[in-house]
């Protein structure tokens, strides 16, 4: 295989140099502020797997660009708010890819830096959906 152009550690890179990030303690604060919009754009497995955060909002990694833009058959009006909107994955890898892909949309918004893999660890609240009988 021949070496790519651009790696995705490249990507993640480059995207934070230019969109806000937030740290996990900041966040945390941030959980009681009704004009802030925290999105999860982990798969449906790992938040069952791992918890969420609670009244975050759960939007698949592969749709975002299409649920935020108002041309879109898929647009979802959570979008269309005057909020902040805070998106996170596991890592923060592909949440700074996305986020700065919405900022090139026109789409302003902010990631957790770090993910939710030390969201426990700062203290960071976690739900685990209800189990199905």
């Amino acid at each position: 295989m021949a070496a790519l152009k651009l790696s995705s550690a490249d990507m993640v890179q480059a995207a934070r140099a230019r969109i806000k990030e937030i740290e996990t303690p900041d966040l945390i604060a941030m959980l009681d502020d009704p004009d802030v919009v925290i999105v999860d754009l982990r798969d449906i497995r790992e938040r069952q797997r791992s918890g969420y955060i609670p009244g975050s909002f759960h939007a698949p990694r592969g749709m975002i660009e299409f649920w935020v833009d108002p041309d879109s058959p898929y647009f979802k009006e959570i979008f269309a708010e005057d909020k902040t909107f805070v998106f996170h994955c596991a890592s923060g890898w592909r949440s700074a890819i996305t986020t700065a892909t919405l900022q090139d949309m026109g789409f302003e918004a902010a990631h957790l830096r770090e993910g939710f893999s030390t969201w426990e660890k700062h203290g960071g609240p976690v739900e685990f959906p209800e189990k199905k009988d």
